[in-house]
């Protein structure tokens, strides 16, 4: 209790009388008398828990620690929001530091804090509404009223002043829009509720305020320039992803403004490419800006002189546009017209780009006759190269010249080459013995033979036997071993279904054993010749070419066994050389043919020998 000069008690000591005492004091300068007064509240009755007593406190010692330069301080105690529950004096104090602090030294001292305080002290300030009745400040002060005019000339002053100040500060600092000083100044004014110390490092408002601020005031190429500056490539903007989804919604409003200028100023691509972007941005075309998509459509790549048309252009664009309104049969029907243009065009000196074009066209407009008709042409001509052998035959589709050939029955290239591939095809099932898979093979080659109705069993295997035949013949004129040995099996493969009508192929299958024995016995080793003869081809008795062959080869190993010492090894290969010649003549030949003996068959143990 305190007692007054009379020796009467006086009133009670509160923290809000405190409170009052220590802002008259600092609006009347006394600043000795504020940090003691303050420092009283906080050992008698602690730090004020109320709303309006806390933010009225924080003010103040933010205000006193702005004063002795102590700035970490003043920002962090100095409140965002609420600024109309402390005075209106204090408030201003405060706000002139720290506009002074950033003006310190052609702005050395540009803490993002500082810029902060002073763009959240003067929004409160210079609202139009004037919340903290700052305009009553002045006129007491002043001692007279404010006039109207005045007043408003005097706000809009100082709003520019700030707004010079903090744009130099960004120029200096090369701030973008979207991390400006000056954008979080214009967004606090407008709205009031920004919260600035929950902004990232980069900037003092979040991204997505800034970037709805800015578009929102007729600011999207700013915005567009900053934002192209961090992510240069456009096509990578799109609203499922993490680094754009934020200002997705900002984005595409200022580039679908952007792209109504372009498309004004006849700048059709770069329209397009801009409400492309829109669209990946997950941001339906409204009717105006599908409009402007035709109207960019209709005229990109070509000028009404026809002197600057661009094919290429073109086409990109229509392709955009396409995409855009996939819907809109004009496009489609423009799209398709200039790519079976072009793909003409560059039918003969650029193949692969005319094959392009006019696949594209039949995906846009699936039943374009011409488009069909420029694709069957490219494929008869590959059809030709293939058959002369200049062009590899696995280039070409079956299913495709199947198509060509149903669209025309009288195409002899492309009959004649199914002929040539199912041939391949029964041939190569014939050796795997895929019976049936060879057979179906060899009803289309009478197929496209011209054969018609039904094909008897016969028929297929007489095909098929001259098939295997006539590909065992190009196998064996190769010269190598693979070749003779791929002989081999196809004349087997052939004996195999071939009936009694055609006994001489047994014949040729032997004449085939024993050409393979030879190239053998004169390129390969004593075993490879041996393994020839125990895989059953051939029995002996049958060709005494053959036989002789094979009994010299296993001397040839015995001996060479001897010399290694392995004379186990050495005397089994003697003993199947005496049983292979018992019926040899004592001589054999050594050039020349010899007659085929024919004699009843014996077994010498062929399956035992090794």
């Amino acid at each position: 209790m305190q007692v007054d000069d009379t020796g009467e008690p006086g009133p009670p000591v509160t923290a809000d009388g405190l409170l009052d005492a220590a802002e008259h004091a600092f609006l009347n300068a006394e600043f000795d008398l504020v940090r003691p007064l303050l420092q009283h509240i906080r050992h008698t009755f602690g730090t004020p828990d109320a709303e309006e007593a806390a933010v009225r406190y924080t003010v103040l010692r933010a205000a006193l620690a702005a004063r002795v330069g102590n700035w970490s301080e003043a920002v962090r105690r100095c409140p965002d929001s609420d600024l109309n529950l402390a005075a209106t004096g204090v408030v201003h104090a405060l706000a002139v530091s720290t506009l002074r602090r950033l003006e310190e030294e052609g702005g050395r001292h540009t803490e993002f804090g500082t810029a902060a305080l002073a763009i959240v002290l003067w929004a409160y300030l210079l609202d139009e509404d004037d919340p903290g009745d700052f305009r009553a400040l002045l006129t007491g002060r002043r001692g007279a009223a404010v006039p109207d005019e005045l007043w408003e000339e005097a706000r809009l002053q100082l709003l520019g002043r700030i707004t010079d100040l903090l744009h130099a500060l960004d120029v200096r600092a090369g701030r973008d829009a979207l991390a400006a000083w000056e954008t979080a100044w214009e967004a606090e004014r407008a709205i009031l509720a920004v919260f600035l110390s929950d902004a990232g490092p980069h900037g003092l408002i979040p991204l997505d305020d800034a970037a709805r601020h800015l578009v929102s005031h007729d600011r999207g190429h700013a915005l567009l320039d900053a934002y192209t500056a961090r992510h240069p490539d456009p096509a990578t903007w799109t609203a499922d992803s993490s680094d754009h989804r934020a200002c997705a919604d900002a984005l595409a409003q200022a580039l679908a403004e952007r792209g109504h200028g372009r498309v004004q100023a006849g700048e059709w691509s770069e329209a397009l490419a801009d409400f492309s972007t829109v669209a990946r941005l997950g941001h339906a075309l409204g009717t105006e800006n599908r409009a402007a998509v035709l109207r960019a459509g209709n005229n990109v790549g070509r000028s009404r002189t026809g002197r600057d048309y661009s094919p290429i252009t073109r086409i990109q664009g229509l392709e955009l546009a396409h995409a855009l309104l996939p819907e809109d049969g004009s496009l489609a029907a423009e799209l398709t017209a200039e790519l079976v243009r072009q793909g003409q065009k560059a039918f003969d000196n650029d193949p692969r780009q005319s094959r392009n074009r006019f696949a594209r066209a039949l995906v846009v407009s699936p039943h374009h006759r011409d488009a069909r008709s420029g694709l069957d042409d490219h494929l008869r001509a590959d059809l030709r190269r293939a058959l002369d052998g200049v062009q590899p035959q696995e280039k070409i589709r079956a299913e495709a010249v199947r198509g060509l050939l149903r669209r025309d029955p009288d195409c002899a290239s492309a009959r004649r080459w199914l002929r040539d591939r199912n041939a391949e095809w029964a041939v190569a099932a014939a050796s795997g013995r895929h019976m049936a898979a060879a057979r179906s093979a060899v009803r289309h080659v009478i197929q496209y033979d011209g054969g018609e109705g039904p094909c008897g069993e016969e028929l297929v295997s007489s095909v098929l036997v001259d098939l295997l035949v006539n590909e065992a013949w190009f196998s064996g004129a190769e010269g190598t071993r693979a070749g003779w040995e791929r002989r081999v099996d196809l004349l087997g493969t052939a004996v195999g279904i071939a009936g009694p009508a055609r006994d001489h192929l047994r014949e040729e299958y032997e004449a085939a054993v024993l050409d393979l024995a030879e190239y053998l016995e004169t390129t390969a080793s004593p075993s490879d010749v041996i393994e020839l003869f125990l895989r059953d081809l051939m029995r002996t008795g049958v060709s005494v070419r053959f036989d002789q062959t094979v009994k010299a080869a296993y001397l040839r190993r015995a001996r060479t066994r001897e010399k290694e010492g392995d004379l186990g090894g050495a005397r089994r290969d003697r003993v199947c050389a005496k049983q292979i010649g018992g019926d040899l003549p004592d001589q054999g030949l050594l050039f020349g043919s010899t007659p085929r003996i024919r004699r009843r068959h014996h077994d010498f143990g062929q399956e035992t020998l090794f």
